[in-house]
Parts: structure tokens; sequence; C-alpha cells
């Protein structure tokens, strides 16, 4: 597939440059990976338009399916399915935006422009979200919508998780740094997960996972204080006394 995509950059005027991404170009690929490529598109011309063009070759001649497109600024990532189960992100972004925005690039062909690194979501952010989801798992529960109760409380948990790899400099996009983190933030997340749809079982993980959110944030979000008290609701319902 790798060698077909490069045979047909080369054979298409509007592309100019290319890139291996994710863990292949880290050197960090096996069985599961996925194949992440990224083209240059000679500016002027339509990103959409090639992706077009390539897409009915790679449907015949490979049975790839398509999945979905992903924008992200100005390159479009469009996500394929073959028949063997890889996943194909084939990528393309106009020329002059063609750089490295992290550390899994390794350019095939043409030039690169300075690498622009795309920030983390902050602490700070991460933090909002999860007190967001926190409340409204809450109001799910007593509402009788557990279904969409333990949506936000799994919401809830990911956020902390990404919280922790922030705190230790992991990356936490995706999940990426999950793994990574200290055993004892992995244990305190497991009793945060949702074993089932009982009202009394959602309350003691949105608890559970309530009281590792101030645990992980305090000290480097500054309104954990500030929202201690109503935070504190979602835990004494338990009467866990942690907040």
């Amino acid at each position: 597939m790798r060698k077909r995509l490069l045979t047909m950059a080369s054979s298409d005027d509007r592309v100019v440059g290319g890139a291996v991404l994710g863990s292949l170009a880290r050197g960090a690929g096996d069985e599961w990976s996925d194949l992440d490529i990224m083209f240059a598109v000679r500016d002027g011309q339509s990103v959409s338009e090639v992706l077009d063009d390539w897409t009915a070759p790679l449907a015949r001649d490979f049975g790839a399916t398509r999945l979905f497109d992903f924008p992200s600024g100005v390159a479009v990532y469009r996500v394929f399915l073959l028949p063997d189960s890889l996943e194909l992100d084939l990528s393309m972004t106009p020329a002059s935006e063609f750089r490295p925005t992290g550390p899994s690039f390794s350019l095939l062909f043409g030039e690169a422009a300075t690498t622009s690194d795309v920030p983390d979501t902050s602490i700070e952010e991460l933090f909002g979200y999860a007190v967001h989801h926190a409340f409204h798992a809450r109001a799910c529960i007593e509402r009788g919508r557990s279904w969409q109760a333990e949506y936000w409380i799994s919401a809830l948990r990911d956020h902390i998780l990404h919280i922790g790899c922030q705190r230790r400099g992991l990356g936490g996009n995706y999940g990426r740094g999950f793994d990574e983190l200290p055993r004892d933030v992995l244990d305190a997340c497991h009793l945060a997960l949702v074993r089932s749809l009982e009202a009394a079982e959602l309350r003691r993980a949105l608890s559970e996972g309530v009281a590792l959110l101030v645990r992980e944030s305090a000290g480097v979000v500054g309104t954990v204080e500030q929202l201690k008290p109503q935070l504190g609701e979602l835990t004494q319902a338990q009467g866990s006394g942690r907040v």
C-alpha cells in the first residue's frame, strides 16, 4: 500500500511532498499499526479534489472502504479500512502548511516547513470539562437516564487520565500515555469504572471519579479549591468524605 501511494504521488504533478506519520515514523510500528501517510498538495490546487481522485483507485485496487474525513486546519485526513483490517489514514495539506506537528513525522520526499507543535489541551481546560461531565452525570442519574450517565462518567474518567498525563509530561491525546501512568492512578481510575447501570453503582463510580479528579488536579488547577464545595456534593452521597 505504501509503495502504491508513493507511485500515485510521483505521477500526480499536484503532489510535491510526502511523509509517514504515527508509530511507523518513529520506528515503533507493529502488526497492529495503521499506515498513516501525508502528502503536500501544490498551493492553489484543491486538497479535496486530489483526495477524491485518489479514492477511486484505492477502492478499486485494494478494496479500501472510506470511513470518514477529519479536517484539521487546512489539512484533511481521510480514513480507510482495507479487507485485511489494515487502517489507512491518508492525509493531504497545502504545500505551504506541510510540516511536522510533533515527533511522529518522517519525510519521504519534498520539503517540509519548520515544525509547528500543536499544544496539548491545558490542564485547566481538561479540569473544566471534567467538572462539567461530573455534574451532567449526576443529573442523568437523578433522571433515571442510566446509559447517558455512564457516558458522562466514562468521559470524566478519560479527562482525569488526560490530566494525569499532562502533569507527568506524557502525551494524553487519544489515550497514548494512559498505560504509562503510575499504578496508583490507574488503580484509582479502575475504581471509577461503571460495573452496572444501577443507580447506586453509577453514584459510586461517579464519587470515585470526582475524588480522583480533585486529587490529580490539586496544586495545578487554581479553581479546585473554589469548586470543592460543589464537587463534595457528588461524593458525599456515598459518604466517602474524601473531598
